[in-house]
């Protein structure tokens, strides 16, 4: 292949790299995963005989939904056997991505968890269906299965997913009232405002991933949570600090222990109070909390 005809290739693969980097991610909740069938996918692309290629966005989308499907049907056993609860891998995302309601919920902690108990074959079907409004006969194409039965996969996770689907709750006034009022707590370690900042049924989730301490199972209620703070704070040895940031298209903060990261706790708010806290310490998922991600649906 000449240098021409490699730029061109590059240049059209480019073009679209954001759309399907944010496929691969919601397929797989990880980053890194998802860069690996970026690769996979341009180098399908360079071999791609283009003159049978109508339409390069459906081929790379499909190709790319095809190795992300191969890709999570290996991870998903791995997953079983990781130490603790399992959060998707966190992204540091711009303004933009917060600012577009369909695409922030999309990649939310809170509904990517949802995405986590669906099938291999459901999430691609989902993802490409319902965040991606991708038509059936391509869907169909790209997981290998008959337009009818891919309509019949829709269903039943679509139903899955508006079962456990986290409520869109608060005004952004409202959200960052909460989120000042659980920082403040969480830096003095005062229990009483922590309890009043958070939900009487909040979930805490945390990912240690068996490398930093984390609670083995989801604590629930916030006595507990508040508890669970409190001597974690009490335990630490040093100054926490706790930076408003945003986070998969939602607000979160970046925790630091003396300066350095020490994870990032994504945080889900209802009714104006803290109903969800997702806090990833495993060191192997922070690469992507420093520079911005580029996402989009489109």
């Amino acid at each position: 292949m000449s240098d021409e005809a490699v730029e061109q290739v590059t240049e059209a693969f480019l073009v679209h790299r954001n759309l399907l980097f944010t496929v691969a991610y919601e397929v797989l909740g990880s980053a890194s995963d998802a860069e690996d069938v970026l690769q996979e996918t341009w180098l399908q692309w360079v071999r791609a005989d283009r003159g049978q290629v109508r339409d390069p966005r459906a081929y790379l989308v499909r190709s790319t939904t095809r190795q992300a499907l191969n890709r999570l049907r290996t991870i998903k056993r791995h997953r079983e056997a990781y130490v603790g609860p399992w959060l998707p891998e966190p992204l540091l995302t711009a303004p933009d991505v917060a600012e577009d309601v369909e695409l922030a919920e999309s990649v939310s902690m809170a509904l990517m968890l949802v995405l986590e108990t669906l099938s291999p074959t459901e999430r691609a079907v989902f993802v490409l269906r319902e965040v991606f409004d991708v038509g059936y006969d391509e869907i169909a194409a790209a997981v290998d299965r008959s337009p009818a039965a891919v309509r019949q996969i829709a269903h039943r996770a679509r139903r899955h997913v508006e079962a456990r689907r986290p409520r869109r709750a608060v005004s952004s006034q409202e959200g960052r009232a909460a989120l000042e009022s659980f920082r403040r707590a969480v830096e003095t370690g005062d229990p009483q405002a922590l309890l009043e900042v958070l939900a009487p049924g909040v979930v805490l989730i945390s990912d240690g991933g068996g490398v930093k301490h984390a609670a083995l199972r989801p604590v629930t209620g916030a006595e507990r949570v508040s508890r669970m703070f409190a001597g974690g704070i009490g335990k630490v040895g040093g100054t926490i600090g706790v930076e408003p940031t945003v986070i998969n298209g939602s607000p979160a903060f970046l925790v630091r222990l003396d300066g350095e990261i020490d994870g990032v706790m994504a945080v889900s708010v209802e009714d104006g109070r803290i109903a969800g806290l997702y806090y990833v310490r495993n060191p192997e998922k922070l690469s992507h909390v420093t520079s911005t991600t580029p996402l989009t649906l489109r």
